[in-house]
């Protein structure tokens, strides 16, 4: 199987290519090329292809050399080996749930830009002790939504974070609002059955309105 090709490393942080991050659960490889084209299209260029099925590394491949203007991610990274499967497919940044010391020292020799999971200030300050900057929260409705990552703004201002976890179009932009958010992780622009029906134009129509969320 021919290799993605190499990528130039990203010009902005991940946190900065668009409002919302879409996150993506990819069933059978086939869909990715035709999903990605449609987030593309619709203002959302940055994808987290999550791995948690059988199809997810071919469908990063398939992104990664087939829809060049996309950034294509891994998402649920939560083993070393993980971080090498992913990158082997062309991934260009990682997104994990949560973190270990093994973890954290594969994501920070892979080479491309990752969050680590957090969904507390303890982790927060260990990850800021390691260098870490940028993280995602998750689950962020369960572990305390926006008034908890606002909370964290005074004291760990240097924290940057992509929320993620039960995020509506209808709460996504009182995260956006957040100076120390900037981007969040959500599905909606996803609805299964336009995807099993491959109905791309309504999931581009919905990339185009989330891509326009941030206040």
């Amino acid at each position: 199987m021919t290799p993605p090709p190499a990528h130039s490393p990203l010009p902005v942080s991940v946190l900065d290519l668009a409002p919302v991050l879409p996150v993506v659960v990819i069933d059978d490889a086939a869909d990715a090329v035709p999903l990605a084209r449609a987030l593309v299209a619709g203002g959302l260029p940055a994808i987290e292809v999550t791995l948690r099925t059988p199809a997810a590394l071919d469908a990063i491949r398939a992104i990664a050399t087939e829809v060049p203007d996309a950034v294509v991610g891994a998402g649920t990274v939560i083993t070393p080996a993980a971080v090498a499967d992913a990158m082997a497919a062309g991934a260009r940044f990682l997104v994990s749930p949560g973190w270990s010391p093994a973890l954290l020292a594969a994501m920070k020799t892979s080479g491309v830009p990752y969050l680590p999971g957090v969904s507390t200030a303890s982790e927060v300050v260990a990850l800021l002790e390691q260098g870490v900057r940028e993280m995602k929260f998750f689950p962020a409705e369960a572990a305390g939504g926006t008034p908890y990552l606002k909370s964290l703004a005074a004291p760990l201002p240097q924290a940057r974070f992509c929320p993620t976890g039960g995020i509506t179009p209808a709460a996504a932009p009182s995260y956006l609002a957040l100076a120390n958010v900037g981007c969040v992780g959500g599905t909606w622009m996803l609805p299964p059955d336009a995807i099993a029906s491959g109905d791309w134009p309504r999931v581009r129509a919905l990339a185009h309105e989330a891509a326009r969320l941030r206040p």
